[in-house]
């Protein structure tokens, strides 16, 4: 049995986005992703939600309808620095809060300052938390080995140039690609970059082989890939999770 993997809805490419802090801007970034039918991730700090220049706790739910609402610790403070009682209270206190004043579950972070050792994963991994991304661009379009310790493809500024040539234009030969952009809204303001932004959003948009997803979605769909079964001599195959897996049988598209 010849088996290919695919993205949800036999996609081949998948693109997702992943922005930190909560800070206003973010307001005018969730249009731009409205308005090209992207989809991101938004890590918060909970600690500085309702103060000037960030977002309200009122707004979440509505400004991100669509998008995943993620954890960044309470106050932003370096992970390796904390002592192990303060680790766990800055990430679960922002778990909790933002679990709060949204109604979601909330299983995704980020490291504040890229700042992560063993210690801060295996604290994650015990809090609940399914991902943390890193700040350790990779430049490439690979999928990640561990969702723990998420190598990004690049910062917003080294999105819009070959890197994005070579997503778009990768042969269907070649394995499900993830296009992985991260950043912080406010560079945009402060760098003066968001048409650069907008006429990047505007190129992925309505692209027909690429699955536009949140952080969590895509780490669910790639998990629920590695729990199919298969026969000792490779004929048969079973989905045993609720979310369908899409693949190419024998040359047959199948949804298991």
């Amino acid at each position: 049995m010849s088996f290919k993997l695919l993205y949800p809805e036999f996609k081949t490419k998948a693109l997702t986005f992943s922005y930190d802090d909560g800070q206003i801007f973010d307001r005018r970034l969730v249009e731009i992703f409205n308005r090209y039918g992207l989809k991101a991730t938004f890590h918060l700090n909970s600690g500085t939600l309702d103060t000037e220049g960030f977002l309200r706790k009122d707004e979440l739910s509505e400004l991100f309808e669509g998008h995943e609402i993620a954890c960044h610790g309470v106050m932003h403070e370096f992970p390796t620095h904390l002592s192990p009682e303060r680790l766990v209270q800055e990430f679960y206190q922002d778990r909790l809060t933002l679990e709060t004043c949204t109604g979601r579950i909330i299983r995704g972070c980020s490291y504040a300052y890229g700042e992560y050792n063993d210690r801060v994963v295996r604290t994650l991994k015990t809090l609940g938390f399914a991902y943390s991304r890193t700040v350790e661009s990779t430049g490439r379009h690979n999928v990640p080995r561990d969702f723990l310790r998420w190598t990004p493809s690049c910062h917003h500024n080294d999105a819009f140039g070959e890197l994005a040539d070579s997503f778009l234009n990768k042969p269907d030969h070649g394995k499900i690609p993830l296009f992985y952009v991260w950043g912080h809204s406010f560079e945009f303001d402060r760098e003066g970059t968001w048409d650069a932004m907008e006429k990047f959003c505007e190129r992925m948009h309505g692209q027909p082989d690429v699955w536009y997803t949140t952080n969590i979605d895509y780490v669910d769909y790639m998990n629920a890939t590695c729990g199919l079964l298969f026969s000792a001599d490779g004929t048969r195959v079973r989905n045993l999770s609720s979310i369908p897996v899409y693949a190419e049988i024998d040359g047959e598209r199948k949804i298991l």
